[in-house]
């Protein structure tokens, strides 16, 4: 009798741990992602003089909300709209980012000046290099990748394979999971996910209003960008943050 309730207990054990561990890597397909992201603005205005003064009077970061709702197919990057009034908004980026993988369609809208500028665009294709280098974030395990953009640019992201969907900030997909993490590699840019929810968008949260408004392509907009601002001292500082993510 002891070494039948033994084995009993035994095999109640495993079943456990199954069951734990099965619950624990489900794949999750559909929720909501807030991203806090962190700017160095020292590092921003490293090589103007005259922002880098004024930026470091008043803090030498800059922190911004953004959520990302997706789907298995669907997903919406954009800033989080908070009541109280941001005498700096000015000064970092608050882009959307629309993308549909079943129409292979992103739409980002640039926020500038403003103004919204739409840049119809296909979803881009990044090449990735998976490192071993794994931490977590929230309860999620998740793995580094690194991008390089050019010479002088790479990007490094932390992506976690329970959530299915390859999407993450600023339009970043093409890893087999969603990206919790992204980096520029001087630091001077960080997302990191403070809240992550199962949930399933609605229809709403996952389409933009085009009302009346132009749609560029990224040719068409660098083209009319280059021709306004290219004689300006802040041009090509304006230029370099538009096109920062794309």
């Amino acid at each position: 009798m002891i070494l039948k309730v033994g084995i009993r207990n035994i095999a109640c054990v495993i079943l456990l741990v199954f069951v734990c561990n099965y619950s624990t890597f489900s794949q999750i397909t559909e929720g909501r992602v807030v991203f806090e992201r962190k700017t160095n603005l020292k590092k921003k205005y490293a090589k103007n003089k005259r922002m880098l003064d004024w930026v470091t009077a008043k803090s030498n970061f800059k922190i911004d909300q953004f959520e990302l709702i997706f789907n298995d197919t669907a997903s919406v990057f954009r800033p989080i709209e908070s009541d109280d009034p941001d005498q700096m908004s000015w000064v970092t980026a608050q882009n959307s980012v629309y993308q549909n993988t079943l129409t292979d369609e992103k739409m980002t809208i640039l926020a500038m000046y403003g103004q919204q500028i739409y840049v119809a665009d296909s979803i881009s294709n990044r090449e990735w290099k998976v490192t071993e280098s794994k931490r977590y974030i929230d309860k999620y395990h998740c793995r580094k990748a690194v991008y390089e953009k050019n010479d002088s640019t790479r990007i490094y992201a932390w992506f976690a394979v329970e959530l299915e969907t390859s999407t993450g900030p600023e339009g970043f997909n093409g890893l087999p999971g969603t990206i919790l993490g992204l980096a520029t590699e001087d630091g001077g840019i960080i997302y990191f996910a403070k809240e992550i929810e199962e949930m399933t968008p609605t229809t709403q949260d996952l389409n933009y209003d085009l009302g009346k408004n132009t749609i560029y392509t990224m040719t068409m907009l660098e083209k009319e960008i280059e021709e306004k601002f290219s004689n300006s001292k802040w041009g090509k500082g304006m230029f370099d943050e538009l096109f920062r993510w794309l």
